[in-house]
Order: C-alpha cells, then sequence, then structure tokens
C-alpha cells in the first residue's frame, strides 16, 4: 500500500518553492493534500500537479496575515475532509535590513506570517491531529532559527518564535499520537533566498525536494526512534551550524 494512503495532510506555501514540492510528495503517496497560499492560480497549478502524482489536491486560499482567514482555512479541513494526519508550516517571509533601519511594522509582519500563523493553525487543528492514527506536525524553520545573521534580526526572531513554540508543543503532546518535527534549513534553491542571498552560488543551494524528501521521513518514519529537529546545510556551508 502506499505510505500515504487515505491520509489528509494540510500544507502552507504549497503554491511554490518548497511547499509545492513537500505537496507533490506527498500526493505520490496517495495523500489528499490540502494546498494553502495566497496565490490562487498557482495553487490551481500545483493541485494539478499533484493529482497527475497520484494524490487528490484541495486548493484553499489563505491570508495568514489575518486570523480569521487561518481559521476559515482550518474549518474547510473540518468540514469537507473531517481528517488531518500531517500538518505542514511551510509558508514564509523574510526581510533583510540592520536592526536600526527595521521598522516596527516589518517585524511585525515577519512574526504575524512566520510565528503566529503556525501557531493559530496548529491550535485549530489539534482536535483532528489528535484524532488521527499518528498525527504529524512538521514546522520548516531555518537555519536562523538556530544562530543568527546580520540584516536579520527580525526574521531570526520570527524562526526562533517558531522553533520555540515547536519545542514547548512537542512537550505537552507527549503523551498523545502528534509529534512535532522541526526543519531547519540552510540555503534552499528558492526565489525568497535568491533575493536575500544573491552571493551564493545557484548550484550549492539545497534542492526544495530535498527538503521535501525529509518531510516524507519524518511523516512516514515508524518505529521507537523520534526526530525532533534536522538541520539540512548546503553543501558549502560550515558544518555544525
Amino acid at each position: 500500500m502506499p505510505k500515504l494512503n487515505g491520509q489528509v495532510a494540510l500544507i502552507t506555501g504549497a503554491s511554490r518553492g518548497i511547499g509545492r514540492c513537500i505537496a507533490l510528495r506527498l500526493a505520490a503517496l496517495k495523500a489528499t493534500v490540502v494546498l494553502a497560499a495566497r496565490n490562487k492560480d498557482r495553487l490551481e497549478a500545483a493541485a494539478k500537479e499533484a493529482e497527475e502524482a497520484g494524490g487528490r489536491a484541495i486548493v484553499v486560499p489563505v491570508e495568514l496575515e489575518n486570523e480569521q482567514s487561518i481559521k476559515a482555512l482550518a474549518q474547510t479541513v473540518h468540514d469537507r475532509l473531517a481528517r488531518l494526519d500531517v500538518l505542514v508550516n511551510n509558508a514564509g517571509i523574510t526581510y533583510s535590513a540592520l536592526l536600526q533601519e527595521t521598522a516596527t511594522e516589518d517585524y511585525d509582519r515577519l512574526m504575524r506570517v512566520n510565528a503566529r500563523a503556525p501557531f493559530i493553525l496548529c491550535r485549530e487543528t489539534l482536535d483532528l491531529l489528535k484524532k488521527a492514527p499518528r498525527g504529524r506536525i512538521v514546522n520548516i524553520a531555518s537555519v536562523v532559527g538556530a544562530k543568527g545573521y546580520p540584516r536579520q534580526s527580525a526574521y531570526t526572531a520570527s524562526k526562533h518564535a517558531l522553533r520555540g513554540m515547536s519545542i514547548a508543543l512537542a512537550e505537552e503532546l507527549r503523551d498523545t499520537n502528534v509529534r512535532v518535527h522541526v526543519i531547519c534549513p540552510g540555503g534552499v534553491d528558492t526565489d525568497m533566498v535568491g533575493d536575500v542571498r544573491p552571493d551564493i552560488d545557484k548550484g550549492d543551494l539545497i534542492a526544495p525536494d530535498e527538503i521535501a524528501e525529509l518531510v516524507e521521513y519524518l511523516v512516514t518514519h515508524k518505529g521507537n526512534a523520534v526526530v525532533d529537529e534536522l538541520r539540512p546545510r548546503r553543501r558549502t556551508a560550515a558544518p555544525w551550524f
């Protein structure tokens, strides 16, 4: 049997980049994938690819800065599927500037999308995840969730917040069937990384599908070993960040 046959996976930021690759990989494992992002046209294109890969796809446009929009996304999953096995909080935004040059509104927007939205979505879907035979939450943080870089103080704060929330939630859910995982990747070949770090040779960047492969491992692995966090780095970066 396919590894995720009959299971439901919700992926944010699913219209492109890492999120799209995760959606296609889970669809290939016969999951029903709920694709969430802002751009409906890109979501529908990704949904077509997901169905061609062998899964069922549902498109739900969402504005992750808006709590009611996030709640509506969760409610759609409740109403249409009444099941959720895998939640992947992948969507994120970045901003690069010295702290002294970072406006409060830029900091607030990063926190709303990168930390607050996953918090709300976890809260609004935990009832379904707890009912699943093996609930899985995978939060896509960043290398800056474990360290810091100049000109990324606000972005770093948001990813530290996401990682910290994940650690606390894992403790809360320790005696349940739900596991919380974090992936903190270094540079991935996405539009966002290209905008922030144009100095990095694209040939050295991690492919988005490599992150999707790690998500597959986390949501399909069975046994007594639990992997809380993965920190893949690009091949030219210093080891052991």
